[in-house]
């Protein structure tokens, strides 16, 4: 993980991000189903990484939306 090849802990990334443990943590465990640009821009700056490093795609059920088959 990024954050020990950085040699930094969840509370350090979180003060220098400016967002709680909890909201990391919830990131950092793949519960959260939204992020702000702006968050991920600081959590980029911050471990000097792209955000595809952070980041994967994992598809869901499909959509009960009829607009979308």
């Amino acid at each position: 993980m990024l954050l020990s090849e950085r040699g930094m802990t969840l509370t350090e990334l979180a003060h220098r991000v400016g967002v709680t443990n909890v909201n990391l943590s919830v990131l950092k465990n793949g519960r959260a189903k939204a992020i702000r640009f702006t968050t991920l821009t600081r959590i980029c700056e911050v471990l000097q990484c792209q955000p595809g490093d952070l980041l994967s795609h994992r598809p869901g059920p499909p959509s009960a939306d009829p607009r979308n088959p």
